[in-house]
């Protein structure tokens, strides 16, 4: 049964939702219809028409839109929904809906507007564009595991990601697992030599983050946190984590193993490996 639709309308505290017809995006929508339930928050479907599209092409985009509407309608008949055919480049597009939006959720992939989307220039333009965090989702959920990842080092955007993971935590009745990787400097032949300081320096480093966690753990009493330090390639970390985890969320860039989380090489190896959904949290003082 279809939810009620409410056409064109501006909803505070909204998730939007990009669909373009392919499989990623029919479990993006599914994700968010999901995430919306979770958190009471609207669903705003968009389907961007791109100008090049084909005469005729208007009324293939209208019915994507539609049956996108029907699904969501159909998982969560409570949501308020709303929906929209838009006009113009895709990504611009979508960066433009982050800044009324709690998050926009994507497929991984798709075809049309969305073709490449977790590694082309879209996807990544839209995670290292948006007003606030973008959800990339691979696949439908099939099992879970009530435990959501998070990368946190205490820097700006990992702090902004630690508040989206507490409250996907809480909304979920879930555990949050803290993981702080540490990687090792280039090695050097002469490594071996200074292998008790390179012990030592990851101690004080793991400490560190350990400490970091005290003030989040003392203001969230109610939600359950773990945590682990490794001596370890963060993409390595995260991967591993995440094959227990609802979602693993990221900042969109941070210091130590998890910098340049959107643009660098953690962001796309975690995006390359990890089947789950990824969330790239960007603080939204900084979004252009």
């Amino acid at each position: 049964m279809e939810g009620p639709i409410v056409e064109e309308s501006v909803m505070a505290g909204r998730i939007v939702v990009g669909v373009d017809g392919s499989a990623p995006a029919t479990a993006a929508v599914e994700w968010a219809a999901a995430d919306a339930r979770h958190r009471a928050l609207g669903l705003r479907i968009v389907h961007v028409c791109e100008p090049w599209h084909a005469d005729g092409a208007t009324e293939h985009c209208a019915r994507t839109l539609e049956t996108a509407a029907a699904h969501a309608g159909d998982l969560a008949p409570d949501v308020e929904l709303s929906t929209e055919l838009l006009h113009g480049g895709v990504a611009g597009a979508l960066v433009a809906e982050s800044a009324t939006a709690d998050s926009v959720v994507l497929g991984s992939r798709g075809h049309g507007g969305f073709t490449g989307m977790v590694l082309g220039s879209i996807g990544m333009a839209v995670a290292g564009h948006a007003a606030g965090p973008v959800v990339i989702v691979r696949g439908p959920a099939v099992v879970t595991h009530g435990r959501i990842v998070i990368g946190y080092d205490g820097s700006e955007p990992s702090v902004a990601a630690m508040a989206y993971a507490i409250e996907q935590t809480r909304s979920r009745d879930a555990q949050l697992h803290v993981v702080y990787a540490w990687q090792l400097p280039v090695y050097s032949p002469y490594a071996v030599a200074f292998s008790d300081l390179l012990q030592e320096a990851f101690q004080q480093q793991a400490q560190a983050a350990r400490e970091r966690l005290i003030p989040w753990r003392e203001a969230n009493p109610d939600v359950l946190i773990t945590d682990e330090q490794l001596c370890e390639h963060p993409v390595s970390a995260l991967i591993k984590a995440a094959a227990t985890a609802d979602l693993v969320v990221v900042g969109s860039r941070g210091l130590g193993g998890f910098a340049s989380a959107v643009l660098g090489s953690v962001s796309h190896g975690v995006l390359h490996h990890v089947s789950r959904p990824v969330a790239v949290v960007r603080p939204r003082e900084e979004a252009s």
